[in-house]
């Protein structure tokens, strides 16, 4: 079995997706997009993501835990996805269990002196 993978949120995850604003929710499709067609979905060895758009990276939670869950950032690291890689021989698949992300706030120049 190879990509497109298969994908799934838990529910709580899908509910957060859903309530992100759609200029978001696209960057989180993008993201998605490049998870389901990668061809290893643990994003092994070095410079394995380096194919991701800009502001995108994936690694794993625990080093420790080589096939373990995964961490998806994006939005320049102001947002993630984590998930796992279930593979299993009829249906593999991704499995989206949380999404978080925090508007950046942006750069103010300090106030002027007198």
């Amino acid at each position: 079995m190879g990509p497109p993978w298969q994908m799934d949120w838990r529910i709580d995850a899908l509910a957060a997706f859903e309530a992100l604003p759609d200029h978001v929710r696209e960057i989180v499709l993008v993201a998605r997009g490049e998870l389901v067609t990668a061809k290893d979905p643990y994003f092994r060895g070095i410079d394995a993501d380096a194919g991701l758009p800009d502001g995108m990276q994936v690694m794993p939670i625990w080093s420790t835990d080589p096939k373990g869950r995964r961490v998806c950032l994006f939005d320049n690291g102001n947002g993630w996805l984590k998930y796992t890689f279930v593979r299993r021989t009829d249906d593999p698949q991704i499995v989206i269990e949380e999404i978080f992300w925090q508007e950046a706030e942006p750069i103010t120049p300090p106030p002027a002196e007198p």
